[in-house]
């Protein structure tokens, strides 16, 4: 069993979601240039078979602290519902649980190792906290615990055949400081531009559990925070900036794969800024 790890009530009042300059390539591996920082506001709606659904508000935040330092921190505010039925002689009863409030929060630290004719190299260091929630409720908004995460980041241009082009690759390791199992984390991306305004972005983001669970710990309510679980999902988006500083963002994020835990699918609606 590992060991349990007591924690205060933490609320960071930062931002959430993917950071991406279409143009500029400030994806994955790539850092922010020292005073300049990427915001990103977004509306969120996750719906699984049979009727569970997580309607949120996110925000993420990067920051250069130096060229090659930034910080990330991501918050979300969720609306969870969950419909279950159960059969007792013969009587079908159906049961409907809602919770809302503050979930998870991660902040981070991205360092660029190197850059290069052939490509970028970054490594990522992010802590999970969790919100104001009881991990306890009835659906809780999260699993109630710490987790750390390292990862290693390659970017590569793709300009010389896509006009604004880029492939990113990403591999990681996050620690589950109680009962859940561990976790390899890994993604595939690439972006490109469409016109000058538009452009395109496409991700396969998956979990790999490490086998390592409590499995005497009984699931919550959520079916999303089971304790041991493979997911794959292909995060789709096209992005049109408004201005060189403001963008909208649509996204479709379909569950391709899923073991032991939910399958479903997000919508989602993000307004972006950029100081550059």
């Amino acid at each position: 069993m590992k060991t349990r790890t007591t924690i205060k009530k933490v609320i960071f009042m930062a931002v959430m979601a993917e950071a991406m300059f279409a143009n500029n390539c400030f994806a994955g591996a790539w850092t922010l240039p020292e005073g300049k920082l990427y915001d990103k506001a977004s509306i969120n709606y996750y719906t699984a078979d049979p009727s569970f659904t997580d309607a949120n508000l996110g925000n993420y935040i990067e920051y250069g602290i130096t060229d090659s330092i930034s910080i990330i921190n991501s918050i979300y505010y969720k609306q969870l519902e969950n419909q279950y039925s159960s059969t007792v002689a013969g009587i079908t009863t159906t049961t409907t649980s809602k919770t809302h409030g503050i979930a998870d929060v991660e902040i981070g630290l991205k360092h660029k190792l190197s850059e290069g004719t052939n490509g970028v190299f970054s490594h990522q260091a992010m802590v999970k906290i969790p919100g104001d929630y009881d991990k306890n409720g009835a659906l809780p908004l999260g699993n109630g615990q710490v987790d750390l995460e390292y990862r290693v980041l390659y970017g590569v241009s793709l300009g010389h055949l896509l006009t604004g082009g880029y492939a990113n690759f990403e591999a990681g390791y996050r620690y589950r400081a109680e009962a859940p199992s561990d976790e390899f984390r890994y993604l595939a991306e690439i972006g490109a531009d469409i016109t000058e305004r538009l452009y395109v972005r496409v991700k396969l983001d998956g979990i790999a559990s490490m086998g390592n669970a409590d499995n005497r710990v009984a699931a919550s309510g959520n079916p999303t925070t089971g304790y041991q679980y493979d997911l794959q999902k292909l995060d789709t988006a096209l992005g049109y900036k408004l201005t060189d500083e403001w963008g909208l963002e649509f996204g479709y994020t379909p569950t391709v794969h899923a073991r032991n835990t939910a399958k479903g699918t997000t919508y989602s609606l993000g307004l972006t800024y950029s100081l550059k």
